[in-house]
């Protein structure tokens, strides 16, 4: 019974990822049109990318501009090695590890970017220094109303700044030992032993996630009523939108594929054409992010003014109004 069943599985679903020339022959005519409208959308995403880098450079100061490349990179950078992924499909591993790296890094300048729309460090700590923070956030305790607000002090800021950046670090850097150990056949996302590396790596990494976007959604939650003139709404909903994609959607379908529930289509095993799925839907979903980012951040904002310009603008006019009644 088991030599039958075996017979009818095609030898390619039981393999590695297919070569890029397999991939060519296998394409009839729609896949080539699917194939090269999904390139276009790429380069389409890239060609957006520099071009709003070359208005960020010129019309935004430092280090605001950089920051800002860094953040609406990420859509495009994505995209990019989607395309690879999708043409290449034995590079998945390799392109996966590039997006990931580089939105890390993103995860940090989320945050330094909303500390920079106040003017720099010094002055949101000038401004909220003493002032209660709720911490009561995603993606670690929206679920406890209870905790207490914390006030912000130089050492919190030093903390939440540190829970952002040890992300883009470690994650690099696990992710560069993955790879390592991939090309010596110690990692496969299929192997979900106790004895595999795969299934401590990635917990790991999960829980790092989690650990830099709980600071950022603080800073967010804490601060997005400062910040509604600067279109911080949705900017962070891009942000987050990104997240979820290419993290969460990524995620979903690998298990699906892991579980037999996308089906084998020689030359691609399950696993194979699951990871070809997310590479395409990955680059209409990053080309569309890519154009909505060009509307967002393509216009310039002057740096918030601090609480104690304010309140000198409203002494000048309180002084100005008592000198009118007088002259009455």
């Amino acid at each position: 019974m088991e030599e039958a069943l075996n017979s009818t599985i095609d030898p390619a679903c039981l393999q590695g990822p297919p070569l890029a020339i397999d991939v060519i022959k296998q394409l009839d005519a729609f896949g080539l049109c699917l194939y090269g409208v999904l390139t276009i959308m790429s380069c389409m995403s890239l060609m957006v990318y520099l071009e709003q880098c070359l208005y960020i450079y010129k019309n935004l100061p430092y280090p605001k501009k950089t920051t800002i490349i860094w953040i609406t990179g990420a859509a495009p950078v994505i995209a990019i090695m989607s395309c690879f992924g999708m043409w290449i499909p034995k590079a998945v591993m390799i392109t996966d590890m590039t997006s990931n790296c580089y939105f890390a890094v993103v995860v940090y300048k989320v945050l330094v970017l909303m500390i920079e729309e106040f003017g720099g460090s010094s002055v949101f700590l000038k401004q909220f220094t003493g002032k209660t923070f709720r911490i009561n956030t995603g993606p670690c305790c929206c679920c406890c109303p209870c905790l207490p607000r914390v006030p912000m002090s130089r050492r919190m800021f030093f903390l939440l700044k540190l829970g952002a950046l040890q992300y883009a670090i470690l994650k690099t850097a696990l992710s560069v030992l993955s790879v390592i150990l991939w090309t010596n056949g110690n990692f496969s996302l299929s192997d979900l032993q106790i004895t595999g590396t795969a299934i401590w790596i990635n917990p790991f990494i999960g829980i790092l996630t989690i650990i830099s976007l709980w600071p950022v959604a603080i800073i967010f939650m804490n601060t997005n009523s400062f910040l509604r003139s600067l279109n911080i709404i949705p900017k962070y909903a891009m942000y987050q939108l990104v997240l979820v994609l290419s993290q969460l959607q990524t995620s979903i379908i690998n298990i699906l594929a892991l579980n037999g529930t996308i089906a084998c289509a020689p030359p691609f095993s399950s696993q194979a054409r699951g990871s070809m799925l997310s590479q395409q839907m990955m680059i209409m979903e990053m080309f569309i992010i890519t154009l909505v980012n060009r509307f967002l951040f393509r216009r310039t904002y002057d740096t918030l003014p601090s609480e104690e310009h304010d309140n000198d603008q409203n002494s000048k006019v309180a002084l100005q109004d008592v000198v009118v009644e007088h002259d009455i």
